[in-house]
């Protein structure tokens, strides 16, 4: 049986994938090992504003909880906060975060007409943020309009492609 990290690290891709298959955009695995805090990239086809086929590389985490508070407050390490928060990547990067039930099996549900995925995932852009003073953990902050949902990503990747900041 997989480790429930694994479960949660695979659940985390599977809902971006999802999004992203939804949203009629790329989705793609980074490299491995995962040494730069990328585990996935989405990508467009074609033009979005200025920029031709704008890309986004989005680190993923999965939290056994539902989200609490807004901006929801999660504790990042702080290697992962270190690779987000630079301003010098040529694609812009966010940390995904997907909020599931603390019951592996009420993490899906299934009928013949429908496929639920539980519970919602936010997204943050850390680029710009300061150093973290803490070795152990930098607490981030999701805000609760930035739903990681099939709107939400094609907004992000139209920002993207006018060259707007994230």
């Amino acid at each position: 049986m997989m480790h429930l990290t694994h479960q949660q690290e695979e659940f985390s891709r599977a809902f971006i994938y999802a999004t992203s298959a939804a949203a009629g955009l790329k989705f793609s695995h980074a490299a491995t090992p995962d040494d730069d805090s990328v585990d996935v990239a989405i990508s467009a086809r074609g033009p979005r504003g200025t920029t031709r086929s704008p890309r986004l590389e989005i680190q993923c985490k999965c939290q056994i909880s539902s989200a609490v508070g807004d901006p929801i407050p999660y504790p990042l390490k702080p290697k992962n906060y270190e690779d987000l928060r630079h301003i010098d990547y040529q694609t812009p990067r966010i940390l995904v975060v997907v909020f599931v039930p603390e019951q592996v099996e009420d993490w899906t549900s299934h009928t013949e007409q429908e496929f639920t995925m539980r519970y919602c995932a936010y997204w943050a852009s850390l680029r710009g943020l300061p150093p973290s003073p803490n070795q152990y953990s930098t607490t981030v902050y999701l805000p609760r309009a930035h739903v990681f949902n099939v709107a939400g990503l094609d907004a992000l990747m139209g920002r993207i492609g006018r060259g707007e900041t994230l």
